[in-house]
């Protein structure tokens, strides 16, 4: 076990296996499950990185960065597994940035299931603090700000870094670029396009204000609870009411939000009808529920659009 504690448009939907979920919001995939008090598990494919892990489901494997926002058991019990698990099929430890506190904890966890199992699954476990950056490959950093759910916990965004040429060198050549290096002149700079954050479980705060929350195309946040009766459960759980996701709403200007984490109380049609009367139409059209989708259309008898169906795991 390898475990470091300091490290640096269009909006389609469907199911994936019947239970899994599939979204794409502009050029964003994201993939999951999210159930108050049941699972959490939100991927991001093409970036290769799972935010919690939930119960591991088979469709997270291959991705090789778990962001794991705190230590709740819907967020986090498929941790052992997933590392077991790629271990099982060949593929190397799966790499997991937790907050600092939980690293020995995971590392008891992992200890106790290899005298269960016999040996202990290869992983590697690094610990942040906020503020803190994870290279996840060249161009591409995991970056953590503080949420405020009640126990050791950590927001996630992930960063595109773009080096771009600064405009007055523009007009040079390669050669006369290349001596301008030699001179020790720094002739780039760094662009950041925070492409996704992730709030995990947490109460208001001062995140919201955070540049890559205020600037990332994709915003999840977490929406758990909707009766008006319910403000003061959402208060002593350190959750996000409707009520303050809507004010929320009206701070970011977000391309997309995907709203995650509602109870089995609250179905997706009465969830969305109190948020709508919220916010103004505008924001609504900005707002998907992860746990609700839309089939795609087929073509029925006669050419019409027949019922639509939900998309599987191929695309079928």
């Amino acid at each position: 076990m390898q475990l470091d504690s300091v490290p640096r448009g269009r909006q389609e939907s469907g199911t994936l296996n019947g239970r899994l979920v599939e979204h794409q919001l502009g050029d964003l995939r994201v993939v999951g499950y999210s159930v108050a008090g049941e699972e959490t598990v939100i991927a991001c494919p093409e970036l290769n990185v799972c935010f919690d892990v939930g119960k591991a489901p088979a469709e997270i494997l291959p991705v090789d960065h778990v962001l794991l926002s705190h230590g709740h058991m819907d967020h986090a019990a498929g941790l052992a597994y997933y590392f077991s698990q790629r271990n099982f099929v060949g593929n190397a430890p799966g790499c997991a940035l937790v907050p600092k506190a939980l690293v020995e904890p995971i590392k008891a966890l992992m200890q106790a299931w290899g005298r269960i199992e016999g040996h202990v699954s290869p992983c590697r476990v690094v610990g942040m603090s906020p503020g803190e950056e994870f290279e996840l490959r060249r161009g591409l950093i995991a970056r953590t700000f503080e949420i405020n759910h009640g126990v050791p916990s950590l927001g996630f965004a992930v960063v595109d870094v773009r080096r771009k040429l600064r405009p007055e060198y523009a007009e040079k050549s390669g050669p006369e670029l290349v001596e301008l290096k030699k001179q020790g002149i720094e002739i780039q700079y760094d662009v950041e396009v925070p492409l996704v954050a992730y709030c995990g479980d947490t109460a208001e705060g001062s995140w919201i204000d955070h540049p890559a929350v205020q600037a990332a195309k994709t915003l999840i946040l977490e929406c758990t609870f909707f009766e008006a009766e319910h403000v003061s459960r959402a208060r002593a759980g350190f959750h996000l009411h409707v009520r303050d996701v809507a004010r929320i709403l009206q701070r970011t200007t977000n391309e997309h939000v995907l709203l995650t984490h509602v109870t089995r109380r609250t179905g997706m049609r009465d969830a969305k009808r109190m948020l709508a009367k919220l916010v103004s139409e505008e924001t609504m059209n900005r707002v998907r529920f992860l746990m609700d989708y839309r089939r795609p259309r087929r073509e029925g008898p006669g050419g019409g659009p027949a019922a639509e169906g939900p998309r599987t795991i191929n695309g079928s």
